[in-house]
């Protein structure tokens, strides 16, 4: 099946007890067995342990990155946390991208650095940099591509090179690109993370995570940390990620054709000091992104003359955009990374890898993009 197919009918099918055409939501604790003898014969005993609803989706968003299976959990970084306690233990070393979600940045400088674990951040647009930060007890490469909030991409098949000459896994952040866009099985990865909250839904309805794995081993590994820790989905969440997954391609591809002509239009305002999308050609990786992925996405952000407070100015006077922390959602929203998203990573180092105190990021949504110009347009008027 090509990926529309896939998107509407994988992983699901009509219930077999009554025939319904959407996978029931089973809100149950636990399940019946028929003997002691038979325990588990219908596949399932207890909701921590698996349910049939989250089991659906997992199937659903394995099928549609190419994997071996998946593991769905509460939130995106319930998801990154499980990657880092299948594959690391104290005295562990791991290789992150210099510029990830601010949780992922906390999770290790701040949780995992006090059990031992050593981290690098570095510049993984240059896979040779990778090659350097790798040590003896480095157990894990974790790359966010693009990453959040500054867009810089990693080239998932370089650095898949250099990390399975060295049996390493190479776990890649795919939420900004989807499925749909990037596919970084096929460029060489062996773990994929989803912060499903955003694209997957898309509807600013719930929050959620996956992890899926290239191999039966790595998910075995993974499925574990998922029932051994807890942090599962719920069956309401799944059930309404399965339907929000449904139409992941139409709206990616409304809103990335609006996010180029939104980005064309802050990059001839003469108040926007610069502006990033990869489907600019003035994007530094525009190459990069038009070989690596399928589409540029509905991700970018700018910065207006004036610095931080004009900034703020234009966030505090948009009516369209909505300043929230999501995104991915079919409403378009407006965030400041320096004092939301990214607030816990320290100014120093936030200025050291591009993320700027004035940078507004943009997720767009389906609204008419002539109507969010506007809004932009008037906001900008009034800095």
């Amino acid at each position: 099946m090509r990926f529309r197919t896939k998107q509407v009918h994988a992983g699901v099918e009509p219930d077999p007890t009554t025939g319904a055409v959407l996978t029931p939501i089973h809100q149950s604790t636990t399940f019946a067995q028929p003997s002691v003898e038979e325990y588990m014969a219908r596949g399932y005993s207890y909701s921590r342990s698996g349910n049939p609803t989250v089991r659906a989706f997992e199937r659903k968003v394995a099928i549609l990155e190419g994997g071996a299976d998946a593991a769905a959990f509460a939130t995106g970084m319930a998801a990154t946390n499980a990657v880092m306690l299948a594959f690391l233990n104290a005295g562990d070393h791991v290789v992150f991208s210099d510029v990830v979600y601010g949780g992922t940045h906390r999770l290790a400088t701040q949780v995992y650095s006090r059990f031992g674990v050593t981290y690098d951040f570095v510049d993984t647009s240059d896979a040779e940099n990778v090659v350097r930060a790798i040590r003896d007890n480095t157990r894990l490469v974790f790359t966010e591509t693009p990453a959040n909030p500054t867009l810089k991409l990693t080239d998932i098949a370089a650095v898949s090179e250099v990390t399975a000459a060295r049996g390493i896994p190479h776990a890649v952040d795919n939420t900004f690109l989807t499925p749909y866009y990037q596919r970084p099985f096929e460029l060489g990865a062996d773990l994929i993370i989803h912060s499903t909250t955003k694209y997957l839904d898309g509807h600013n309805a719930t929050v959620g995570g996956a992890v899926v794995s290239r191999t039966p081993e790595h998910h075995e590994k993974v499925a574990f940390i998922q029932n051994a820790t807890g942090t599962i989905m719920s069956p309401m969440v799944a059930w309404l990620t399965l339907q929000g997954a449904k139409t992941l391609s139409e709206r990616l591809d409304r809103q990335s054709a609006s996010a180029m002509e939104i980005a064309l239009f802050l990059e001839r305002h003469p108040l926007v000091a610069q502006v990033r999308y990869p489907g600019l050609e003035s994007f530094p990786q525009h190459e990069l992104a038009r070989r690596q992925a399928s589409g540029f996405g509905a991700m970018l952000w700018f910065e207006v003359e004036g610095g931080l407070e004009a900034g703020k100015k234009l966030m505090d006077s948009l009516r369209l955009w909505t300043l929230a922390e999501n995104l991915g959602s079919v409403e378009s929203l407006v965030t400041h990374p320096v004092t939301m998203t990214h607030a816990g990573i320290p100014r120093e180092e936030r200025l050291r890898i591009g993320i700027l105190d004035g940078l507004v990021r943009l997720s767009v949504g389906l609204e008419d993009p002539a109507d969010l110009i506007e809004d932009l347009a008037e906001a900008l008027e009034r800095i």
